[in-house]
């Protein structure tokens, strides 16, 4: 059935029974309605009493005398509310801070608004931590106190009002030039706030103003940050960016000082199981050990035994601690090339907490029994204290299977890496059965020298040691999930919905422009999708089959309601294995110690009363970090690269898009655009169909995966951009495909005009027209 619109009149009706009475209404009346509906106009009210002619006449007229007097005040340019009132929801800007460092808001509409407390525990909603001068969307609700207090809902992109920029000091003019790749415009500022400032300076400033309608804006200084020169200036402005929340304060710091090497009370001693914790060779915090050993159950024959040990982070991490406090704010660790912004204190994160070799450590462990097919038969947890055996690096790890071992691995080889392979390999036949999505993604590798200088980029290999761990993570975190659902236990469990059928539909349409059949209708599954990648692995159409599947997947997020794990091919699925980083981990911990028992340290009733709020926030700042890690990896990537302006390399069409092709070079696995302005002599229409830029005229073209030869033409650390001038020549025309033919509009034009004048527009005169209006309004 489609949906159907409510009538603004309807939306506006004061709650109650019935319909306001017909006619005039008098001064109370009108304010009654006004403040039930919160905000409504001239024309809502007209019509909700009925009123026509002279009536709706002497209804301004007494608007207008309420405004005046000041018993209504504007919400814009046509709606009117009680004088002080607010709405459920609004936007508002970011206005001051109070005697307490508390954040006021005032809605950006009505002079009249009162200024609002924004609730510190929305501080790190969509889109970061709000600042002074930031425009946020929140949610009004009034406290048992009759105070009004704003809960923040997002940040509204970018402030329109403050601005992360660089200071440029050129003709007698400072400015501030923004490092966002998205703004173009910069700030003038005034000599008196340029005074004590340098060139190169990385500065937080607001908008202050401008000089007439179309002067340019003016601004002020809020904050010097650091220095563009400096080199991690990249991961200084992601931060700042994105409002990832830095440093402790002093009472987590305190708390975390204070806490003290475990011990067995309480515990099952797990200290002579020969644990050990395969990571990065640069991994300061150490989360999770593994062990396995041969079953010598007879009705088990060929399986396995595989322990999991995960840090107990809940054991220092208490509910309503100050440390609890600043971990569910931050949400997670944010990992960049040159720097850790960790969730916990370093005493923590990597003293205590960290598994260190031949250290006592407080954990959590589950000991999971697989059969010869793969398959998990039965699992326990226990809180235990372990002593890692060893640690070691995923490279080092797979040398000594291959044959390598060294000094350190060679004791290790037979008792403990051997058997923790085969039991690997034993699973592996579950993982296959089960077929999660097989779709090949490659990692850069950013190594940066003690001085900050970037030293190389390279692709991260891939190596069976990572899928071993990433397997045996897996299974412990279904074990998680199972355990809590069957305790009737409140969890957040990481969900990853089902492709939309919109998005399988487009799948299919560009996988007919390759000749290969994807039947109508089918519904989505791994196997499926899997089928697909296998078949087109070792052709020519691989790359970009591969990328295509991967964007018609949803994105994983975190929810106390559970679907499944679609990519995984999982039916339950919870995040246990990474505490130290993630916050929905420790939940997960707290869930597991109350609903088995283990322990006072537990999930709390506010634990639980808050998850539903717990699990957008941490999904929320999971997107966050990972948009703050990849702006800081392309600015590195982008100084790395700017002393090789002119240099070509080989890379491929990983975007298509109306403005220009989106090529990632193989060397570095850097990203950059080509502008269709750039392409050649003719119109490129964007054909979204085949993922492709075709020619208008002859109908070359420019398809997603494609392989290309490009010139580096442009290269700017401190936006992270890269410009590239297209040298391969495109597809020649597929004789079976339709011409794609759009509107003047929808038209991308590339080249000059044959004819046109040095200093002309390249667009026809109408284009030109019509992009003239657009820009005005």
């Amino acid at each position: 059935m489609p949906k159907t619109r409510t009538p603004k009149s309807a939306r506006f009706a004061p709650k109650g029974p019935g319909r306001p009475v017909q006619g005039l209404p008098d001064r109370d009346t009108l304010l009654q309605y006004v403040r039930e509906a919160r905000e409504t106009g001239k024309a809502d009210i007209a019509k909700a009493f009925g009123l026509k002619g002279g009536d709706r006449r002497a209804l301004r007229d007494m608007l207008k005398e309420l405004e005046e007097s000041g018993a209504l005040g504007k919400r814009g340019r046509k709606a009117f509310a009680e004088a002080g009132a607010l709405p459920e929801v609004g936007v508002v800007d970011v206005v001051e801070k109070d005697a307490d460092g508390e954040l006021m808001v005032r809605l950006t509409k009505g002079e009249d608004a009162p200024s609002v407390r924004l609730a510190p525990d929305r501080r790190e909603a969509v889109g970061g931590a709000p600042g002074l001068g930031d425009r946020l969307l929140v949610r009004f609700t009034t406290l048992e106190n009759g105070e009004a207090e704003a809960r923040m809902i997002k940040r509204l992109g970018q402030s329109a009002h403050r601005i992360l920029g660089v200071v440029r000091k050129a003709n007698r003019q400072v400015r501030v030039e923004p490092v966002d790749r998205k703004s173009k415009e910069s700030l003038l500022l005034v000599p008196a706030e340029a005074e004590n400032l340098s060139d190169g300076d990385l500065v937080l400033a607001q908008v202050s103003g401008a000089d007439g309608r179309y002067g340019p804006k003016r601004g002020k200084v809020l904050e010097v940050v650091g220095r563009v020169d400096q080199p991690r200036a990249a991961s200084l402005i992601a931060i700042h960016s994105h409002g990832i929340p830095t440093g402790f304060t002093q009472a987590a710091e305190a708390e975390a000082e204070a806490a003290q090497p475990p011990t067995l009370s309480g515990r099952e001693d797990l200290r002579a199981v020969p644990l050990l914790t395969i990571d990065p060779p640069d991994a300061r915090d150490h989360d999770d050990a593994v062990y396995a050993e041969p079953d010598t159950d007879p009705k088990n024959e060929d399986g396995w035994i595989v322990w999991v040990a995960i840090a107990d982070v809940a054991a220092y991490v208490r509910p309503g601690s100050a440390l609890d406090k600043e971990a569910h704010d931050k949400g997670n660790s944010v990992y960049f090339p040159d720097r850790v912004e960790p969730m916990l204190p370093e005493r923590l994160s990597a003293g205590l907490c960290s598994l260190r070799q031949g250290e006592n450590r407080a954990c959590i462990a589950v000991r999971m029994v697989f059969g010869r097919d793969g398959r998990k038969r039965s699992h326990r947890f226990v809180r235990g204290l372990m002593r890692s055996a060893a640690k070691l690096s995923y490279e080092q790890a797979q040398r000594a299977i291959d044959g390598f071992p060294d000094d350190h691995t060679n004791p290790l080889l037979e008792p403990v890496l051997k058997p923790l392979w085969a039991a690997y390999h034993t699973m592996l036949k579950g993982r296959i059965a089960r077929s999660p999505l097989a779709i090949e993604s490659q990692e850069r590798k950013i190594v940066i020298s003690a001085e900050g200088e970037i030293t190389s980029i390279t692709a991260r290999p891939s190596l069976e040691a990572h899928r071993l761990i990433e397997e045996m993570m897996v299974q412990a975190n279904v074990c998680a999930a199972e355990t809590l659902e069957q305790k009737k236990t409140p969890l957040i469990y990481r969900i990853h919905d089902t492709p939309s059928q919109e998005k399988v539909q487009s799948l299919a349409e560009f996988l007919q422009t390759l000749g290969i059949n994807w039947a109508k209708g089918e519904a989505p599954r791994t196997d499926r999708f899997n089928k697909l990648l296998v078949e087109t692995r070792e052709g020519p159409h691989a790359q970009i089959v591969n990328e295509v599947v991967l964007r018609t997947q949803m994105q994983a997020i975190y929810s106390t309601e559970n679907i499944g794990h679609f990519g995984l091919n999982l039916d339950r699925y919870a995040h246990f294995t990474s505490p130290i980083r993630r916050y929905a981990d420790l939940i997960v911990h707290r869930a597991l110690i109350k609903a088995l028992g283990l322990g006072s340290d537990g999930l709390t009733d506010r634990d639980i009363a808050q998850m539903k709020d717990t699990a957008e926030r941490i999904t929320f700042a999971e997107r966050r970090a990972m948009a703050a890690e990849r702006d800081a990896t392309d600015r590195y990537v982008a100084a790395f690269l700017s002393d090789r302006i002119g240099a070509t390399f080989t890379g491929r069409i990983t975007g298509v898009t109306r403005f220009g092709l989106f090529i990632r070079l193989d060397e570095t696995g850097a990203d950059g655009l080509i502008p269709v302005s750039t392409l050649g002599g003719e119109y490129f229409v964007h054909d979204d169909r085949t993922h492709a830029l075709v020619g208008e005229r002859t109908g070359a073209r420019w398809p997603l995966g494609m392989t290309v030869e490009v010139r580096l033409r442009e290269a700017t650390p401190v936006t992270g951009g890269l410009l590239f001038d297209m040298l391969s020549e495109p597809a020649v025309a597929d004789p079976n495909a339709p011409r794609p033919r759009l509107g003047m509009r929808d038209r991308q034009f590339s080249g000059p005009k044959r004819g046109a004048g040095a200093g002309k527009s390249a667009l026809p005169k109408g284009v030109r027209r019509k992009a003239g209006k657009k820009a005005k309004r």
